[in-house]
């Protein structure tokens, strides 16, 4: 079958110049958003990798304020109100972390419950600055997806079942399905994305696939340094965020990049 015109296979970057184009001088400020009371690994990994690797000048970590006790005061840490079973609830100081940011990482570790899910979908519905959507993030707010999928500067990265949860979620009539063969899923991807202006980021028969506006870029799993489980453990949601932090024009072009190749 013939490869689609809107589809791109990196075998090496594509895209090397943006691997350097960061400032010589730390700017920007990245919120990494998550955590209940029983769980903030995420955040903390997430927001030290971000720290450590990227001239980001503030990366502040939203945690709910039933880590308190937890956790002592330290820069760079916010509480926001909690629910009593220990995760966000709806405040205007969770609308305002968002607002306050020059990009928002959800990465997740989210209590399930049906508060939390409001407070964080109300969040992004209200929020004009880009967010990236990880892990059990997608999973809490599908509900409400209708409500913001047609938000510029929207990032999904997620496994694909969690791709397919977020088409039915939105009523989108094309179906996607784990059994597919990876060009169906390429073509569905195009679609979706030319509907909806949001980054996709999943993967499926050992490529990575990064879909936006239309385009499709796949990157050969063993090319890189990750497994189908490390893939998503927030590193690669980091990348994500700080490749586009300072690319916010190009994000197809930043997303790719930000996946690193397996050095030889």
């Amino acid at each position: 079958m013939e490869i689609p015109s809107f589809w791109q296979k990196q075998e090496k970057p594509l895209f090397p110049d943006l691997e350097w184009n960061f400032p010589e001088k730390k700017q920007g400020t990245v919120s990494v958003i998550g955590g209940n009371s029983q769980n903030f690994s995420s955040v903390n990994f997430v927001s030290g990798k971000m720290a450590q690797n990227f001239p980001i000048e503030n990366v502040v970590s939203i945690l709910p304020d039933a880590l308190k006790k937890k956790i002592p005061p330290v820069p760079g840490v916010e509480f926001m109100p909690s629910t009593d079973s220990g995760s966000f609830k709806k405040s205007s100081e969770l609308s305002s972390a968002l607002a306050s940011a020059d990009f928002n990482l959800l990465i997740g570790d989210f209590s399930k419950n049906s508060e939390t899910a409001v407070a964080v979908s109300e969040a992004i519905k209200k929020s004009e600055k880009p967010i990236l959507l990880t892990r059990d993030t997608i999973d809490l707010v599908l509900n409400d997806a209708q409500d913001f999928i047609e938000k510029e500067n929207l990032f999904f990265v997620g496994s694909m079942a969690q791709i397919q949860k977020l088409f039915r979620a939105v009523y989108y009539p094309k179906v996607l399905l784990l059994s597919m063969p990876i060009i169906p899923v390429v073509e569905a991807l195009h679609k979706f994305t030319i509907t909806y202006p949001c980054t996709i980021l999943t993967f499926h028969e050992g490529q990575i696939l990064v879909a936006s506006h239309g385009e499709i870029i796949s990157t050969p799993l063993e090319k890189t340094p990750y497994s189908p489980l490390t893939l998503w453990s927030g590193e690669l949601a980091a990348r994500i965020v700080a490749f586009n932090l300072f690319n916010q024009k190009k994000p197809l072009e930043a997303t790719v990049s930000a996946i690193p190749f397996r050095k030889s």
